[in-house]
């Protein structure tokens, strides 16, 4: 437990509360006259027992139930980066899932701008892989000039996709499909996602590959074959990383080499040069 910072955080967020937001009076007598939320009245609002708000608050509770913690993210109105550091400061662990089941959805939109200044192809998609922001690069790579409304959807079941990801059942689905089932897994109620995995299921080629499981599901640093609708025959390599307001979204870069791919083509690993 990382008791300073679990206390600082929680002592910040707690004063931007007002009481009265909640239909509670603040006190007017002799005493207290710190900002926010008394602690007693944290756990009023969230039904629990006396001092248990400040035992967490102190750094005094062990372990604490990530309902709890949860319970304090909501009233508090953390964002997701919060929450993270939250259950990292009172439990050492990241959370288990994300606060809100709408996190994910939405990314600040100065994330068109940071895509458009990419020279390679890039693109930014929302947990259910709705795209949310690309840059000309990376629309010059389908045949009509338009990206997919849903990569997901193009990468597994539309017919284009399967001629652009050159060798897409044993280049690209096996590697493709296990996002999927990792996805669903800790966003069981993301119905874009659903239906999408109710179309693989009765597809005659995608549903065999995702019945039969997978253990990839992280596409970061991957080197795939393509095929460019303006550069011809390809391969890309990939790189991944995750706007952190928004887990489950992702930017996605795709660096295109045109021609046959070469062995022992990877780009070594970039570490740090320490003593």
């Amino acid at each position: 437990m990382h008791k300073k910072a679990l206390r600082t955080l929680l002592r910040e967020r707690r004063a931007l509360i007002d009481p009265e937001s909640h239909g509670l009076s603040r006190p007017t007598g002799q005493g207290r006259r710190a900002p926010g939320l008394s602690q007693q009245q944290v756990d009023q609002l969230l039904n629990r027992a006396i001092h248990t708000y400040h035992r967490l608050e102190a750094g005094t509770y062990p372990n604490p139930p990530v309902d709890l913690l949860r319970d304090v993210a909501e009233l508090f109105a953390l964002n997701e980066q919060e929450w993270v550091s939250l259950c990292r400061y009172a439990r050492e662990q990241d959370p288990p899932g994300p606060l809100r089941t709408s996190s994910g959805q939405e990314v600040p939109g100065v994330w068109q701008e940071a895509v458009d200044s990419i020279g390679h192809m890039a693109y930014v998609t929302d947990a259910s892989w709705d795209l949310l922001a690309c840059n000309q690069a990376f629309a010059d790579l389908f045949p009509s000039g338009r990206p997919p409304s849903n990569t997901m959807r193009w990468m597994l079941l539309d017919e284009d996709g399967r001629r652009t990801l050159t060798d897409w059942e044993t280049a690209w689905a096996p590697l493709v499909l296990p996002q999927l089932s990792s996805a669903l897994a800790s966003r069981r109620d993301d119905q874009v996602l659903r239906q999408i995995e109710k179309e693989v299921l009765v597809d005659p080629v995608a549903g065999p590959i995702y019945e039969a499981g997978g253990a990839s599901i992280h596409p970061d640093g991957d080197e795939r074959p393509i095929f460019h609708a303006q550069h011809g025959p390809g391969w890309v390599t990939m790189c991944a990383a995750q706007p952190l307001t928004a887990p489950g979204s992702r930017l996605i870069i795709l660096v295109f080499h045109a021609g046959t791919r070469r062995a022992h083509t990877r780009t070594p690993m970039l570490r740090a040069n320490w003593p």
